[in-house]
């Protein structure tokens, strides 16, 4: 990821409502959510909501697909990837033991969808 990618990526998520509608996505997984829980997830009218999620689509962290009527939004985890990976490209500088946390961070979060238990 390239730095103007990566500004738009944390641009768009320095909002509340976007933020909060990502973090919501990223939690419902493959499943996604249609425009209309996210909007009442986040308190969002449906005008705002679609410009809210215009601006995390253009930024690739999120992505729709469209269902009979319905458009479901989903969390673009490719996306979310590049912008962690650039975020901690530099890290630690040499010193693992700076990072280290952000590792044990990262493993914490992992899941095993098939065992429904934290990897390790």
């Amino acid at each position: 990821m390239q730095i103007p990618a990566a500004v738009e990526a944390l641009s768009a998520l320095a909002h509340p409502s976007r933020l909060g509608a990502f973090r919501m996505l990223i939690r419902a997984g493959e499943a996604g959510v249609p425009a209309g829980e996210i909007a009442r997830e986040i308190g969002a009218v449906p005008s705002t909501l679609s410009t809210h999620l215009t601006i995390l689509t253009h930024a690739g962290l999120i992505r729709s697909r469209r269902e009979g009527r319905s458009i479901i939004y989903l969390a673009d985890y490719d996306g979310m990837r590049d912008l962690l990976a650039f975020l901690m490209a530099d890290c630690c500088a040499g010193r693992p033991e700076i990072c280290a946390p952000l590792s044990d961070i990262a493993q914490a979060a992992a899941c095993c969808a098939a065992l429904e238990t934290p990897c390790g």
